[in-house]
């Protein structure tokens, strides 16, 4: 039976040389925007069970996290793994606490660093990440989905052609934590390589960034606009919620008719309105349905994903898809006649949304 894993309090922790030891901070990505500890690794509590693998036993481990209610847990699990491991009371709070005491003081003690770097992981050779034909955001969300399943100092080599990318990567980098180490643009192909962090950055302190679109619109190209930035936003790993409103509602809707019991008028809405994505309209140059499939046409010869894909990407990173109930009320709307994964909110839902929110769109 492994030896019982050792507590250390604040002072013992802050007194210790960190570079002797592998240090594992369980907060989640949130929590460390405002500060840590650096040559820290970010194994966040939520994803601990599918990341036990990764932490090594090459020194003695010392976990923490924000005050001390996970980290004894997670020692008692490593000690019967192996492990020579330690844990935090009090977590980093304690420690912040602690060290901010001995700096008032005069003391010389190092204060907490913000922005955490993490103990990079040797890779021997990065990985090809193709984007090449790829239209935002595919780009985009293919590098952000195969590096969120990746350890900490997982190098990639991304190649993409469309010349947005070059600015997109960049800022995703910047808002993401993420390393740019390199990037070229070279016979109209865009080549990047990036090392996976664990950290957020600093300026992003105290911020939210979740975004909230409300679509009040029932038209295809107002429609695929809102969802190439709401998939865009959830790459960068923001929460989104998209609220829809009246003519958005059609947007939810399920192609073939659903049986419900209806009123008379409820029937005449229903008729005039279009049913599902497939049905709706341009807002310019709409042609009796001939404009909608003309762009159609346009966006599967180029590559862009069409909107019942966009809408199923959204869905599938997260994205709340919320329908206004007192809209559905008015239009004669019932719940059995949307599609899957889609909430019922009001007003509150929606301000609850916008208040978290650095960033509220309609369209």
């Amino acid at each position: 039976m492994a030896e019982e894993f050792k507590t250390l309090t604040a002072e013992q922790f802050a007194s210790l040389d960190r570079s002797q030891y592998t240090l594992v901070d369980l907060r989640e990505p949130a929590e460390l925007i405002v500060s840590g500890i650096e040559g820290a690794i970010n194994i966040p509590f939520s994803q601990f069970a599918t990341k036990l693998d990764t932490i090594p036993k090459t020194k003695p481990v010392i976990v923490y996290c924000r005050v001390g209610e996970f980290s004894e847990e997670v020692a008692d699990i490593l000690s019967d793994r192996g492990y020579d491991v330690s844990h935090v009371a009090g977590g980093y709070k304690a420690y912040r606490e602690y060290t901010e005491g001995k700096q008032s003081s005069g003391s010389g003690e190092e204060s907490p660093k913000p922005a955490p770097l993490p103990l990079e992981a040797a890779v021997s050779a990065p990985v090809l990440i193709d984007a090449k034909g790829l239209k935002c955001p595919g780009p985009i969300v293919k590098v952000s989905d195969f590096l969120s399943n990746q350890p900490v100092g997982t190098r990639i080599h991304v190649e993409a052609t469309e010349d947005a990318f070059y600015s997109d990567i960049q800022i995703w980098c910047e808002r993401t934590g993420n390393r740019l180490d390199t990037i070229s643009f070279t016979d109209g192909v865009i080549k990047a390589d990036i090392t996976r962090r664990n950290a957020v950055p600093a300026a992003a302190a105290s911020e939210r960034h979740d975004k909230t679109f409300v679509v009040f619109s029932g038209d295809l190209d107002k429609t695929i606009a809102a969802f190439i930035m709401v998939n865009g936003a959830a790459a960068m790993g923001r929460r989104v919620t998209v609220f829809f409103t009246f003519w958005g509602l059609n947007i939810l809707r399920r192609a073939k008719k659903v049986r419900v019991k209806k009123t008379f008028i409820e029937k005449m809405f229903g008729r005039m309105m279009p049913r599902g994505t497939k049905k709706l309209g341009l807002s310019r140059m709409n042609m009796g349905g001939k404009g909608a499939r003309m762009i159609r046409r346009i966006m599967k010869k180029k590559g862009v994903s069409s909107l019942e894909e966009l809408m199923q990407s959204a869905i599938d990173h997260g994205v709340r898809l919320v329908a206004c109930q007192m809209s559905m009320d008015i239009m004669g709307i019932h719940k059995e006649e949307l599609i899957d994964g889609v909430e019922l909110g009001g007003v509150s839902t929606f301000l609850g949304s916008g208040e978290q929110s650095d960033m509220s769109l309609f369209i």
